[in-house]
């Protein structure tokens, strides 16, 4: 019951605020984004860490050809819905010292990008989890291509473009897998676990699968759509994209290609490990180079993917957990920066770093803030970052130290361009641009202040999620080397 209310009532909401005006329909969005996170730690306090799922609901859905109304959460899915549930609201606040024309539609439409977020993390059923992966693409499609900036259509189109066609070679693998299913076909993730097919057929199915999943991470060399894409959506929906969609295409991988096709895994994970670290480096280099804070963070995103999926590619214990925490880090401090960045835009009307400076002299509260997102990106100890990089680098050097050496250039290469870029941007003498720049409001320190909080939450006590996503992992592991 419990996953069906997380599943259905931002749906509700949605229709609901289609109803609503002006200041009405945000405010009340904001407070269905904070039933939903409710219903998210009541769902956590009741969680009792196992291999099963739990909170389960299964109905049939097309009973004439196996396909099933599956959902529920075992640890993996529900640290993805925490995550997805702690940031909506988080974003929709962010959103009020905004005008959006129709704001009906523009809150209506986060709402439902909810429910297929949260629909991708809790489907049981392969059939299902395509459903929500499009039902999650439509709203932000349409936020970012009305309410984006001057080059959105073509840039939109393109995201837009990549997405479907990883989308369609997904379903195509799933349609394989479903019908070498025995007896009377099923798309139940269990009956997809425990096929037996030869190398060869895993081989061509791996690729199927890993393109959709690669695209919306996305992982080098398929992020072309990624830079353009968060510097003209509007803020909400850049917060959106890199703080929670991208983590579905690591979810997907997680949950529908390693224990589906472990001997595909086997065949391809080398090239997959040098692709994700030839991205930790390069979205670290091209960073350095930027000018704009939005395709900074952007390029620094790539990276920061890169080192995920070279973790969970390594197949042992380190690297799995390593990802989980780190989606959950990389989620809650790229979205307070790229809302930060958002509030320098505001004040300043310009995102190039050579315009700006001299902004922590009248500053105090948003220069600590931003100070502390950012150790939490550059893995400092105590922060967030830490746990999860020190894990997936304990993976990778453990899969192969050279490995694991190189994508170990990412701390470096992280302080030199997040460090630079916070000199640059908050220190020095302030110009005609930063020279009345004003303090957080308190609606602004309500979004960073739960941000901050679990910086340091995970940092220094890590275990409350570990503990809940280690005996999925592990049982995902048995499954993969059976």
């Amino acid at each position: 019951m419990v996953t069906a209310l997380l599943l259905f009532w931002p749906a509700a909401a949605a229709l609901l605020v289609l109803f609503l005006k002006g200041n009405t329909a945000k405010k009340f969005a904001f407070g269905a984004a904070i039933l939903e996170f409710l219903l998210a730690l009541y769902a956590m306090v009741q969680f009792e860490p196992s291999v099963a799922p739990q909170f389960t609901l299964v109905k049939d859905w097309i009973p004439s050809v196996g396909i099933t109304f599956s959902i529920g959460m075992d640890g993996i899915s529900l640290l993805m819905v925490f995550l997805t549930t702690f940031l909506v609201p988080l974003i929709i606040l962010a959103s009020f010292p905004h005008s959006y024309k129709n704001p009906t539609a523009f809150y209506a439409l986060i709402l439902l990008m909810q429910t297929g977020l949260i629909g991708v993390f809790v489907s049981f059923d392969a059939f299902l989890f395509y459903f929500f992966w499009e039902v999650a693409l439509i709203p932000i499609y349409f936020i970012a291509a009305v309410w984006g900036g001057e080059r959105r259509i073509a840039i939109t189109f393109k995201f837009f473009l990549y997405t479907i066609i990883g989308s369609l070679f997904m379903l195509v693998g799933f349609i394989y897998l479903y019908f070498q299913t025995p007896g009377n076909h099923t798309s139940d993730i269990n009956a997809f676990y425990q096929l037996n097919l030869d190398a060869s057929s895993q081989s061509w199915i791996f690729w199927f699968l890993f393109l959709a999943f690669a695209i919306k991470m996305p992982v080098f060399p398929f992020h072309t759509w990624q830079p353009d894409t968060y510097t003209e959506s509007p803020a909400p929906a850049t917060m959106l994209l890199s703080g929670i969609m991208l983590k579905m295409g690591i979810y997907g991988v997680i949950r529908w290609l390693l224990p589906v096709v472990p001997l595909g895994v086997s065949q391809w994970d080398v090239l997959v490990l040098v692709l994700s670290v030839i991205g930790i480096i390069y979205g670290s280099i091209i960073a350095i180079r930027q000018r704009d804070l939005k395709r900074l963070l952007a390029y620094s995103s790539i990276a920061h993917v890169g080192l995920i999926a070279a973790g969970i590619f390594t197949l042992n214990e380190q690297g799995l957990q390593g990802g989980m925490i780190q989606m959950l880090s990389h989620g809650i401090n790229v979205t307070g920066l790229f809302f930060i960045i958002d509030i320098i835009y505001r004040r300043t009307h310009t995102r190039d770093i050579e315009g700006l400076g001299g902004i922590t002299q009248s500053t105090p509260a948003l220069s600590i803030y931003f100070m502390i997102l950012l150790l939490g990106t550059v893995a400092l100890p105590l922060t967030n970052g830490f746990v999860g990089e020190f894990l997936l680098l304990m993976g990778v050097y453990n899969y192969n130290a050279w490995l694991g050496a190189i994508a170990g250039l990412t701390i470096i290469l992280g302080a030199v361009y997040m460090l630079r870029m916070f000199q640059r941007v908050m220190f020095g003498e302030q110009n005609p641009a930063t020279a009345n720049f004003k303090d957080l409001t308190r609606t602004e320190k309500a979004v960073l202040i739960p941000l901050v909080v679990m910086v340091f939450w995970i940092g220094l006590h890590p275990n409350t999620f570990l503990s809940i996503s280690e005996p999925s992992i592990n049982q995902l592991l048995n499954i993969i080397n059976r």
